[in-house]
């Protein structure tokens, strides 16, 4: 296989990329302010050349290139930090454009507890938690549902797992968006929720149930 060379852009490409790549709001919203203020300099000092070659001062176009590729590398490891941290922050409880019925959320549960993927086996038994009252019209289908949103949704027909659906919810964000580690035990207290869930009818008193939302 030949493999080609990179593409150097000219004087005008390359402020036209620095542009383009600069002004997106993650680097506006992510970089310190220090750093705001030297691009918006660089981005000045890039829009100073007109690309005349007589002007004075004029860099060649590989200068200029290079100066660009350096400064959004610097503007990515300064901006990654914090959105990795945005990327983290609690988000819809199934994968967007996805669609199964809580049964095969409970199989892909159950086939990642096989194989020890305690992690996976926490998100894929709570989406089938909700999965299952979309289905039973408990819960209205709503695109963009968090574990939260979920959680609070549930815990007004099902008032006895109030309790038990908050932590729920908050195991499957330190999962799916934290990078925390589940066990076994995280895993037993969300299928187990599952089953009482699944079992019971929207309104039901409490008594008789403490029991059956334990794992």
């Amino acid at each position: 296989m030949s493999a080609e060379p990179p593409v150097l852009p000219d004087a005008e490409e390359a402020r036209r990329w620095a542009a383009e790549e600069l002004a997106k709001p993650e680097y506006r919203e992510a970089a310190p302010s220090w750093a705001q203020t030297f691009w918006e300099n660089f981005l000045d000092w890039l829009s100073s050349l007109d690309g005349s070659t007589g002007s004075p001062g004029q860099l060649p176009a590989s200068v200029i290139g290079i100066a660009v590729v350096l400064v959004i590398a610097v503007a990515v490891v300064l901006a990654r930090p914090r959105l990795n941290a945005a990327a983290r922050r609690p988000g819809d409880v199934f994968e967007p454009g996805t669609s199964l019925a809580a049964a095969d959320y409970r199989q892909r549960a159950e086939a990642a507890a096989a194989a020890g993927k305690w992690g996976d086996a926490v998100v894929e038994r709570f989406r089938a938690l909700v999965a299952s009252a979309e289905e039973r019209v408990i819960l209205d289908p709503q695109p963009g549902r968090t574990a939260d949103e979920a959680a609070r949704g549930l815990s007004a027909p099902f008032p006895f797992a109030a309790a038990r659906l908050e932590r729920a919810a908050g195991t499957f964000d330190a999962v799916r968006y934290g990078n925390r580690a589940a066990s076994r035990g995280d895993y037993q207290e969300v299928a187990g929720l599952d089953a009482a869930l699944d079992a019971a009818r929207p309104g039901q008193a409490a008594a008789g149930h403490d029991a059956a939302v334990r794992p």
